[in-house]
């Protein structure tokens, strides 16, 4: 087996099916991003601001233990079918599980009261089925992205596979957010007879059947190719080698000062909810970003030989921040006119689209390439780790900004109160303002302080060239000096 440059190991068939079990995936967690997430338990499940904001806090301080450790455990594992594939097999049945566990529990305790012990038993019941769900979806995750670049040992393949599972799972990410939406409205227009609750309960159970349903598909269809040491390493040792992974780091440092931009899913969900009072217009928004993104992935190739990877990081950044100013101020004063904010939030989506189609490809790729780098430099690939450290810390800032976001609502003067059973917003004067400010502009801004790392990122060009050619030469040396232990037992 050759590992020359020219050879391609993926089919398309099996880049198909990682593209359907991404979008799977995305299927089952598009309900579960922060905005909605906050919205389902302050509206929904009748919880206070504080007790939300709290509890996404605390989820992403445990991110901290949990994801480094999940992905020490995958680096460790060594089985016939490679350290990742066996995961993929395993865990779409609790994660499908715990999906519903997670959005049942205003069905599951609808008779208890949001006030005295009945309170104390809801936010017991969040804390356990979010942390839990979290925790499942990081042993689905971490392996899910660790095999992109397992999968191949050349770009191109794994460009495809990259490619296929980007274009998939927005696919899939727009229908849950569709049904979602279309629901929601159907429920708090009358249109349907159905209560909220009952909603994300369909919702929850749609999510597992459909979406736990096509992620399997990556255990059951995609191989690891890229040979890895027989000798496990140790939790302190793999480590250590990430310390010393500076591309690795500085990629993590732009995930996190990026993800504070978290505040922009919160508050898109309370602006379409509370604002304009029509959730599925978000859809109408979309449409054109959506056509736009999907037209730019004919192109990426193109991209990619005019500009690198961290050019095209930097571009992603500055692009967002200038577009979220423009947007922002043709909106100043009639956000909360559909007339007028329907086109300027096209706009401000048809942009964001772009730039994001590309991003979402790359930053995959440059993880891959981290670790490469680190396989060249001591023998040793570090998939799960690297994949859970970068995820760790888009996570911790993302639930920080959740919480943030949480948090700041009643300040900003959104307040919900009881009526028939229903949870009804309240609001102050300036709080439809404040809520185009921080769905508009503030997450752009904060978004471009993760151009500040990519300054000192070099992993490119020549330099990046070197690196694959003298891991293909190692690599074939490896299988060969195994074949021939084969042969002589």
């Amino acid at each position: 087996m050759s590992f020359a440059a020219e050879q391609r190991y993926v089919s398309y068939g099996e880049a198909l099916a990682y593209g359907l079990a991404a979008g799977g995936k995305s299927f089952a967690t598009t309900p579960t991003q922060s905005g909605y997430l906050s919205i389902f338990y302050r509206k929904v499940f009748g919880l206070p601001a504080g007790s939300v904001s709290f509890m996404m806090l605390l989820s992403g301080l445990w991110d901290a233990v949990n994801d480094p450790l999940i992905g020490s455990l995958v680096d460790k594992t060594r089985t016939r079918f490679g350290k990742l594939r066996p995961w993929l097999l395993v865990t779409p049945l609790p994660f499908a599980i715990l999906t519903v566990v997670l959005f049942g529990g205003p069905s599951f305790m609808k008779s208890v009261p949001s006030v005295g012990v009945g309170l104390i038993y809801k936010t017991a019941y969040m804390y356990a089925s979010y942390i839990l769900w979290e925790m499942c979806y990081t042993f689905a995750d971490v392996p899910f992205n660790g095999m992109t670049t397992a999968v191949s040992p050349i770009p191109p393949d794994r460009t495809r596979i990259i490619s296929f599972s980007t274009f998939i799972s927005g696919i899939t990410a727009g229908a849950s957010q569709t049904l979602l939406l279309s629901l929601m409205d159907a429920s708090d227009k009358g249109v349907w007879a159905v209560s909220l609750r009952t909603v994300f309960l369909l919702i929850g159970v749609a999510s597992a059947v459909f979406g736990g349903g096509l992620y399997s598909l990556a255990g059951i269809f995609t191989k690891e190719r890229v040979v890895q040491s027989v000798r496990q390493p140790g939790i302190v040792e793999i480590f250590r080698v990430l310390a010393h992974n500076k591309p690795l780091l500085l990629i993590v440092v732009s995930n996190m000062l990026m993800s504070a931009g978290g505040l922009y899913n919160v508050f898109t969900t309370y602006y379409f909810a509370e604002v304009l009072h029509l959730n599925s217009l978000k859809l109408l928004i979309d449409i054109p970003g959506g056509a736009v993104g999907i037209g730019t992935y004919p192109f990426i190739p193109a991209i990619k030989r005019r500009f690198d990877n961290k050019q095209l990081m930097m571009i992603h950044f500055v692009s967002k921040a200038a577009i979220g100013v423009v947007c922002f101020f043709a909106g100043f004063r009639h956000y909360a006119s559909k007339a007028v904010a329907v086109p300027v939030l096209m706009l401000l989506n048809i942009v964001i689209s772009i730039v994001n189609t590309v991003k979402n490809i790359i930053s995959t790729e440059m993880i891959g390439d981290t670790i490469d780098h680190m396989e060249l430099i001591t023998g040793e690939r570090n998939e799960g780790v690297s994949f859970a450290v970068s995820s760790f810390f888009g996570k911790l800032t993302g639930s920080v900004s959740t919480s943030i976001a949480t948090a700041v609502l009643p300040v900003i003067g959104l307040n919900y109160k009881t009526v028939n059973g229903e949870q009804v917003a309240v609001k102050g004067a300036k709080t439809d303002f404040y809520i185009w400010m921080f769905y508009v502009l503030i997450p752009q801004l904060v978004n471009a302080l993760g151009v500040i790392p990519f300054f000192w990122y070099d992993l490119t060009g020549k330099r990046l060239e070197s690196i694959r050619s003298e891991l293909a030469v190692r690599r074939e040396k490896m299988i060969a000096e195994r074949a021939d232990t084969v042969t002589e037992q």
